[in-house]
């Protein structure tokens, strides 16, 4: 998972950033693989020291607690989904085909991230209510982007159907049509491959911003 994540209010008791730093990271790899696979509620603080190779002493020299460890992985999750759709921002030049560049992108990490994203979604609510409004604070930063592509196509003139008061809505459909292909896969992956998914869904959201 990516190391660009905002976990500075997480207390700890070891004085070493780059320590600090490498080891919650390697708790929190080990901790997504058993909130993935038993439920955050069913895993304990020492099934997650012992997976990361750690003694339960020592995990909490790191977190306050199996919450913190929550957060800092749902930060992780969408430091990973907010990269890879700026680095596609940074790459797009101009025109629809900056929007579908952009949006197969999100799609495609939204794929690569299924199971992480699905886990935010069951599990989020567990966390204390300031970090629940931090994940609601990332995931707005994120429909965010996607409001600043689809503002500076319609300011062009190349979205022309879509008017100012619709740019965030429309933002907010690209976002939760990326997260359905993580509810809904389990339907969808037997009738399109991601590659027909992102290709319709593209044309459905250029169609829409178009008229």
């Amino acid at each position: 998972m990516q190391d660009t994540i905002r976990t500075k209010d997480i207390p700890t008791q070891v004085k070493d950033p780059s320590l600090v730093k490498r080891r919650r990271r390697q708790i929190a790899d080990a901790a997504v693989q058993l909130f993935i696979a038993k439920g955050f509620h069913k895993t304990t603080t020492r099934q997650i020291a012992h997976a990361a190779g750690s003694s339960i002493g020592s995990l909490y020299e790191y977190f306050a607690s199996k919450e913190d460890i929550l957060y800092m992985v749902c930060e992780s999750i969408h430091a990973e989904v907010e990269r890879g759709v700026t680095e596609a921002m940074s790459r797009a030049t101009a025109g629809r085909e900056a929007l579908a560049g952009v949006i197969r992108e999100y799609f495609s990490v939204c794929h690569r991230m299924s199971d992480f994203i699905l886990l935010i979604y069951q599990e989020s609510q567990s966390l204390p209510a300031q970090w629940q409004q931090r994940v609601l604070e990332n995931e707005l930063r994120i429909t965010g982007l996607f409001v600043e592509v689809l503002a500076r196509l319609a300011a062009s003139g190349e979205l022309p159907g879509i008017k100012e008061e619709h740019i965030e809505l429309a933002a907010h459909n690209i976002v939760v049509l990326g997260h359905m292909w993580t509810f809904r896969r389990w339907y969808l992956a037997r009738h399109y491959s991601l590659n027909d998914y992102i290709d319709q869904q593209t044309q459905f959201i250029l169609k829409m911003c178009s008229k």
